[in-house]
């Protein structure tokens, strides 16, 4: 049985060096975290996924200038190749992906190694469990010894559990409802059952296309009135940087 053992004692050794935004050695690329939800992990695993489409937060201040935008101006500026005021980074950057998960989770007979020469080997995917893998929920012994059992929200991820990294290959921001079709697709939607649909909403029923499917999610999260308002969105394009390790 895998056990994580003083979770909060092993995770303040890196607590104080985790920054939400490092920079790399060339001093170019850059690497921001980013949260999904276990079907979006999923889709990215089996590479059906490889956009993103998340809302612009207005008012959006200019991060030059500090004069706010409208959608128009910041969709100009990104069009242009201009990234200063892209809130997700520019081709070439990268994503680091967060998850809900547990760990590290130290098989028992490992534990005399925490305190030996290499503590530091623990610090990876290797020893965690991610939710999205549809496993149970993990066992764990907390700092006072307790058998606890459960998930690490994704929001507290630290960088050394991440086991996905994404590399941005395109950003642009549109309106919500230009979202085509391959989009859509790119996005990790299928074509699925028979409902009414979004693309044709008179045909009393067909199949939904990936197109639909997108909408009824956007609405399921965002709320119906989000898809009719709109809103002008971040699309970031991406690949999976493959661990080579």
């Amino acid at each position: 049985t895998s056990l994580i053992y003083s979770q909060a004692w092993l995770n303040h050794l890196y607590a104080t060096v985790f920054m939400p935004e490092s920079v790399s050695e060339d001093k170019k690329m850059k690497e921001r975290p980013i949260i999904f939800n276990a079907a979006d992990v999923n889709a990215i695993l089996s590479g059906r996924k490889t956009q993103t489409w998340r809302p612009v937060k207005f008012p959006f201040i200019d991060r030059n200038i500090g004069c706010e935008l409208s959608g128009n101006e910041l969709a100009g500026e990104i069009a242009a190749g201009n990234f200063w005021n892209s809130t997700f980074g520019q081709p070439g950057d990268r994503l680091w992906v967060r998850e809900s998960y547990q760990g590290p989770l130290i098989p028992e007979e490992e534990i005399s190694d925490l305190n030996g020469a290499n503590p530091d080997k623990f610090y990876t995917p290797k020893y965690c469990e991610y939710a999205a893998d549809g496993g149970p929920r993990p066992e764990y012994v907390d700092r006072d010894d307790n058998t606890r059992h459960g998930w690490r929200p994704s929001i507290h991820m630290l960088r050394w559990a991440s086991r996905i990294t994404l590399e941005i290959t395109g950003v642009r921001v549109e309106r919500l409802n230009s979202i085509s079709q391959e989009d859509a697709q790119a996005e990790g939607m299928e074509l699925t059952g028979w409902r009414p649909t979004y693309s044709d909403p008179d045909s009393g029923g067909d199949v939904m296309t990936p197109y639909d499917n997108f909408a009824t999610l956007w609405a399921s999260i965002y709320g119906e009135e989000s898809w009719q308002a709109n809103p002008w969105v971040w699309v970031i394009e991406f690949k999976r940087v493959e661990d080579k390790s």
